[in-house]
């Protein structure tokens, strides 16, 4: 019987995975050689949205290179040997750390031929970064080819292109339109193309330049190729021993618990959400600081702090929350989750929010414990520890927790970018998981904000970097009528109820409100998250979550 396009791309999907975690086991592979293979075909079976064009022989993908780039540390594509490692003390060297903005981990390169990449995510940051680096040996092999006649020729777009970017390293000028029209060739695309996107990546604040990119993937590729210097990636020993140990959330949740008993707050009622860093502690100290009557006066001076207007309450309101019950966690486990405690018994005024009232006695009053986003499977090994009791002399303290709220990012599959998504279940894309629950928070809290809203399951997927047509298609329109996809969802849920009624560390009653925004469409070309953050478009979304989980939670 023949497969339709939606089985043909979830066996890719389970190919990748089989294929990633046998070469995890490994040890090394050489990703263009036979070990990477399977890798490079799965990839381009599955042919996802985000990368655009990497099935097609010749065109580079731009807008999917741009997204890559900026999540890798800059550099990487001059590196023919790329070693993953967990945190291995190189943080003590005199190396300095390079971080790449749209996707936070300290990189490390030792030479011109070395990049030490740290993975301390999990196993889904390993296998984005895989994903990552198979698209861009598959471009380079395009770039090769374009740069070759049918005879293996070395072309002349190619040894201008190499002309032009000794001169960009050395510091000289030079034609930036001929560059471009010789560097088109390379990439398949017209000149128009090439410009528009010479142009983005000139803005990125972490990748080189379009040209240095192309020239140097394309340079590995053919030294590669000519001489059978074979490209690597590798896994250090301690990154095999550590991974699924849960070895750093379990310091970054100890910390938060130690830091819970240093200001006496373990046996306050504890609401934790999983937030960006900037939404609760606005949305809760702007009334104090300035009065806000309404949601539209926070969104307002929320407003105002992103596009960093001149003399905007960001730094008063910040100031203020330090002074009455606000604390800042820095992560320093490797997780790259920053944390913030909030205690509401320090708050001058008697509401949380307009209408809201707190109780009389300080010890009733709630604690909040906001976490920054986490990054796949990463959710559940962070929660599932902060979820346990806190142990302290040979003794086990469990924590109070009330509630816990999970504010996320998500690709929506039936509005467009800043939509909401209200989900009643999370299906585990490629498991038999699924997690029903009830959420406190309803589609209809959010009506009359100019916003649309979307009811039903959540697809939980293995990596928002595989994002494909058919398979999303498949979950919208069949039974399990799913809203929007993304990576956490099920992971969360899963260490709540695997603690809530099965561990019993916490109530079994819980409070557990879920809302999501739409950062992208998948479904839609040039709407994917290749195409650029929100923006000024996530403020309302943002800030109209918060509002509403501190509502439900404290409302009549």
């Amino acid at each position: 019987m023949k497969r339709n396009r939606a089985q043909e791309s979830r066996a890719a999907i389970e190919r990748l995975y089989i294929t990633m975690r046998h070469l995890f086991t490994r040890g090394t592979y050489k990703p263009m050689g036979v070990s990477g293979e399977s890798l490079v075909q799965a990839l381009r079976v599955l042919s996802p949205e985000i990368y655009g064009t990497i099935t097609d022989p010749e065109k580079v993908e731009l807008d999917g290179l741009l997204y890559v780039m900026e999540r890798l540390p800059r550099g990487i594509e001059q590196c023919r040997y790329i070693r993953l490692i967990s945190r291995e003390g190189l943080e003590t060297s005199h190396l300095d750390p390079i971080v790449p903005p749209k996707r936070r981990r300290n990189c490390y390169r030792l030479d011109e031929q070395v990049m030490y990449v740290e993975m301390t995510r999990g196993r889904s940051d390993i296998y984005d970064i895989l994903t990552h680096l198979t698209f861009l040996y598959i471009e380079s092999s395009k770039i090769y080819q374009n740069s070759t006649d049918p005879k293996g020729k070395i072309s002349i777009n190619w040894k201008m292109l190499e002309e032009f970017v000794k001169k960009e390293e050395s510091g000289e000028l030079f034609d930036r339109e001929a560059a471009s029209a010789y560097l088109s060739h390379l990439i398949g695309r017209t000149f128009e193309e090439t410009s528009k996107a010479v142009n983005k990546f000139e803005k990125s604040s972490n990748s080189n330049s379009l040209f240095s990119i192309v020239y140097h993937l394309g340079k590995l590729a053919m030294e590669e190729i000519r001489e059978g210097k074979d490209r690597e990636i590798s896994f250090s020993a301690t990154l095999r021993e550590r991974i699924g140990h849960h070895v750093y959330g379990e310091q970054w949740a100890g910390k938060i618990m130690q830091k819970l008993d240093e200001l006496d707050l373990l046996e306050r009622p504890i609401h934790i959400i999983s937030a960006n860093l900037h939404s609760v502690l606005n949305t809760i100290y702007a009334p104090q600081v300035l009065d806000s009557k309404s949601f539209e006066d926070i969104e307002q001076i929320a407003s105002s702090i992103a596009m960093g207007e001149k003399n905007n309450a960001g730094k008063k309101i910040y100031a203020y929350a330090l002074k009455h019950g606000f604390v800042d966690i820095p992560d320093q486990s490797g997780t790259n989750i920053g944390t913030q405690i909030i205690d509401t018994a320090k708050l001058e005024k008697p509401e949380l929010l307009p209408g809201l009232t707190l109780p009389e006695e300080s010890k009733q009053r709630p604690v909040f414990v906001v976490m920054d986003y986490a990054f796949g499977e990463q959710a559940f090994e962070c929660m599932d520890e902060l979820l346990k009791p806190f142990k302290k002399g040979g003794k086990e303290f469990p924590l109070n927790i009330v509630s816990v709220s999970i504010m996320g990012k998500a690709g929506i599959l039936y509005g467009g970018k800043g939509d909401l998504m209200i989900p009643d279940a999370h299906v585990f894309e490629g498991t038999a998981d699924n997690y029903p629950f009830k959420n406190e928070l309803k589609a209809t809290d959010f009506e009359g904000f100019g916003l649309g809203v979307y009811s039903g399951s959540m697809v939980t997927v293995l990596g928002t970097s595989l994002q494909n047509k058919d398979i999303l298609r498949y979950f919208m329109e069949s039974s399990w009528n799913a809203i929007g996809l993304e990576m956490e969802g099920a992971h969360y849920q899963k260490a709540i109820q695997s603690a809530s009624r099965i561990r019993k560390s916490i109530r079994s009653n819980v409070k557990v409100l879920y809302a999501y925004y739409a950062s992208d469409n998948p479904l839609e070309t040039g709407s994917t998250l290749a195409s650029g953050a929100l923006g000024m478009e996530g403020v309302r979304p943002t800030y109209l979550i918060t509002y509403k989980i501190l509502e439900r939670l404290f409302g009549k």
